[in-house]
């Protein structure tokens, strides 16, 4: 899990709970976040960063303002085209296949749920970071 170290993450997140326990693990990993709490900060932070400044995004999908499907849609049209292919994980409650065949028809590239299990998180992310 090297790989990791040093990696920044941008972690769209609304509830002030599962942003502490997903900033804990990550941190624990060597990983550096920073926390938008909607899909519209989301776009924001990536629309105002230069490309490269994140690694990737892990997605919360039920975020008042703005959802993380319709951020990943946004992000994914965006005219830079670094910024617009930034790796993106759905990190959610729900489960089902359809939750995942949905994060993927967003345009995310992969799907996580919540209680966060650590191992399944990192090596989505490790995965994730290598491509």
């Amino acid at each position: 899990r090297e790989i990791l170290k040093g990696r920044k993450i941008l972690l769209a997140e609304d509830n002030d709970l599962n942003a502490e326990i997903a900033e804990a693990i990550l941190g624990r990993a060597g990983i550096e976040t920073e926390r938008v709490e909607d899909g519209l900060q989301c776009v924001k932070r990536i629309t105002e960063m230069p490309a490269g400044t994140y690694d990737m995004i892990l997605m919360d999908i039920q975020m008042p303002k703005m959802n993380g499907y319709k951020a990943t849609q946004i992000i994914r049209h965006l005219p830079d085209k670094d910024k617009a292919c930034i790796p993106i994980i759905a990190m959610t409650a729900n489960a089902f296949e359809e939750d995942k065949r949905d994060a993927i028809t967003a345009g995310m590239n992969g799907h996580i749920t919540k209680p966060i299990q650590v191992d399944k998180l990192l090596s989505m992310l490790a995965v994730t970071c290598k491509s």
